[in-house]
């Protein structure tokens, strides 16, 4: 385990434990976040907690050409009054997934220092965001980091009604570019949308 200053650089990211937690401490400036992404690791804590930087193995990723959508999920696509944008409202996407409750999570990860600092990288066009309208109303969203490296690096998303934040992911990627979708972790839900477990070897090689 690694103690970081706010000058000091990560260590290799084969020195996570096998949970994937490399380092404790440091600070969130837009250079150590760059430094952080660019090296496949990101921030993940809560309030309670020092700032924990994580590089899993095996990382979980969605290669675009994978993405799974279901026919209900087309027919949803083909007929709902969604409106999908890109960078229109990047603090309100934020500010809803911080504030978004979730079951089984007592409170959130995106605190105050962490949302200023994804605020500070969107105006320097290194993080976008995803926003899902009904009746002009925000319903749903993303956002995440992009490095202009091919890589769209998915922080959080949110939904207010069904599939809204579904519709959202699945109309990026389709408009979308990127050579891979960095998920970071496992969960059932972005299983089910294609993405699958890639050695953390592997992930790096896509992030040079």
């Amino acid at each position: 385990m690694t103690f970081l200053g706010n000058d000091t650089t990560f260590p290799e990211v084969t020195n996570a434990n096998p949970d994937g937690l490399l380092a404790v401490g440091g600070n969130l400036s837009t250079d150590r976040l760059i430094e952080a992404y660019k090296s496949g690791i990101f921030p993940w804590y809560d309030e309670n907690s020092p700032i924990l930087w994580w590089s899993p193995d095996p990382r979980f990723v969605l290669f675009p050409e994978k993405l799974k959508v279901s026919k209900s999920m087309k027919q949803v696509l083909r007929n709902s009054d969604f409106v999908i944008s890109v960078n229109q409202d990047f603090e309100a996407v934020i500010s809803n997934c911080s504030s978004i409750k979730r079951h089984g999570q007592k409170g959130t990860w995106i605190t105050n220092e962490l949302k200023a600092a994804y605020i500070e990288l969107h105006h320097l066009g290194l993080a976008k965001s995803v926003e899902v309208r009904l009746n002009n109303e925000l319903v749903g969203g993303l956002y995440g980091v992009d490095l202009d490296n091919g890589v769209f690096c998915g922080e959080s998303m949110f939904s207010k009604v069904s599939n809204a934040s579904k519709i959202g992911f699945i109309s990026f990627i389709q408009n979308s570019n990127y050579k891979l979708i960095d998920c970071q972790v496992y969960t059932n839900h972005l299983e089910s949308l294609g993405a699958e477990e890639l050695p953390r070897h592997e992930f790096l090689k896509y992030l040079s």
